[in-house]
């Protein structure tokens, strides 16, 4: 079970150990695949260090309406208060595998645009409303509340006019789990959980989601989100999505840098942890289903696209140092922070406004020289490392006097070379980042 931290910054075991997110977005895995299908995609996403697969039980192309893998739809008579067993057994086959793989499902009971009032339409042609929303969460609990299960209310749709649907689904969900599972809220692009929903008592941490447009940032929504009262752990649920190559729009270049911009971004600017994602895997495309966001590639292409194996890195890396205790702290660049594309974001672990540091780390989407207050460790002897988010690797640079403000830069000039430089005190004797 997951709980969150004593800080409120974290997901974390019961026993206290950290749990990093790292999320890919499958949202039509229950819907779209079958057995096979299920195992080959969970035990690939397995492999490659992933520990969060979302997916969506009512999902979002035709979810009520065409039938699953299997030839099923999930209520009989379009009728909530009956679920059809055979569909959800095979739901439940997913979410065992899952488990069994070692993964967690971040369950979406349904897609945003089958709840309530929201720019779809009236309220009558929604499915879930304030009158059955309880007790299709409280099935949907008794059924897996005892699974490793993150429960993800929303679904790319803004919770504002809706909130009394989402508060009565988190009842029910709550009725039924018995309270063990964690639960959040997937916003719309450029939002924020917190954004209607931030005093709802039943929202354990936030998402934002950064959304899909070229070189969109979120360290900024980041950073709002993680000074919010009251404190809870947030990360980006949804960022821009990896194109495969032969899939990229003309002028459209979303490719794995544009990943690892969002991923280290977010991590440093306050993130508990990340989701990754592209475009033919959210939606399990196939023939003979018909393609979105001009994809050719089938989902079973598109898993190892080098984004998608790139971020084992940034797990790696943020798991090789003190977890817990790390804060964002852009006070540490003392100049050359740049600005969107080639901002700087930095972080540390220990307590703000205090020199308690053990470890530093900064990342570099492009190549500068920036000016880093190495002050805040307060070691008088610095080791210095520049991580390598493409490879995983890390160049040891020895070690340095710590001389307070110091000049640094990466260790290459090739624009779109992004690197990370970490610097630890030497008395803590860590081994190399990433390892």
């Amino acid at each position: 079970m997951l709980r969150v931290s004593e800080n409120h910054r974290y997901l974390v075991h019961d026993d206290g150990s950290p749990f990093f997110y790292l999320g890919d977005t499958a949202w039509e895995l229950f819907h779209r695949l079958d057995r096979r299908g299920a195992d080959r995609y969970l035990e690939h996403r397995a492999a490659q260090g992933f520990t969060v697969i979302q997916a969506v039980v009512l999902g979002e192309l035709k979810g009520l309406k065409e039938p699953n893998a299997n030839g099923d739809l999930p209520f009989v008579d379009r009728d909530i208060a009956r679920p059809n067993e055979a569909y959800f057994a095979h739901v439940d086959y997913i979410v065992d595998k899952a488990a069994s793989s070692g993964l967690h499902i971040g369950m979406l009971p349904t897609w945003g645009s089958h709840v309530g009032v929201n720019w779809e339409g009236s309220a009558g042609k929604h499915f879930i409303d304030a009158y059955n929303a309880r007790g299709y969460g409280r099935f949907l609990g008794r059924r897996y509340g005892a699974k490793p299960i993150i429960w993800i209310l929303g679904g790319d749709r803004p919770a504002e006019g809706n909130e009394e649907v989402w508060g009565e689904l988190a009842a029910g969900l709550r009725d039924g789990d018995g309270g063990r599972c964690l639960m959040t809220y997937h916003p719309p692009g450029s939002a924020s959980s917190s954004d209607h929903l931030g005093e709802a008592a039943w929202l354990d941490f936030n998402m934002i989601q950064s959304g899909h447009s070229m070189n969109r940032t979120n360290f900024s929504a980041i950073g709002r989100c993680y000074r919010l009262s009251p404190v809870r752990p947030c990360m980006d649920a949804e960022p821009t999505y990896e194109y495969p190559p032969n899939d990229m729009p003309e002028g459209l270049p979303v490719d794995a840098y544009q990943v690892r911009l969002g991923a280290y971004w977010g991590l440093f600017a306050g993130s508990f942890g990340h989701t990754y994602g592209t475009h033919p895997i959210w939606q399990m495309y196939a023939p003979p289903h018909e393609p979105k966001w001009n994809v050719h590639t089938c989902w079973y292409d598109a898993m190892d696209l080098p984004g998608a194996l790139q971020m084992k890195h940034a797990k790696a890396l943020m798991l090789s140092r003190p977890f817990l205790t790390r804060i964002p702290d852009p006070s540490l660049i003392r100049s050359g922070m740049g600005w969107v594309l080639d901002h700087v974001q930095a972080a540390r672990d220990g307590t703000p406004k205090v020199c308690d540091a053990t470890y530093i780390m900064a990342y570099f989407p492009q190549p500068r020289r920036v000016l880093l207050n190495g002050a805040r460790i307060a070691g008088d002897r610095l080791r210095v490392w520049w991580f390598d988010p493409r490879s995983g690797q890390a160049r040891d640079m020895g070690q340095v006097a710590n001389q307070g403000i110091m000049e640094f830069g990466p260790p290459s000039q090739t624009p779109k070379e992004d690197w990370v430089l970490v610097i630890d005190d030497v008395r803590c004797n860590y081994g190399p980042p990433g390892t």
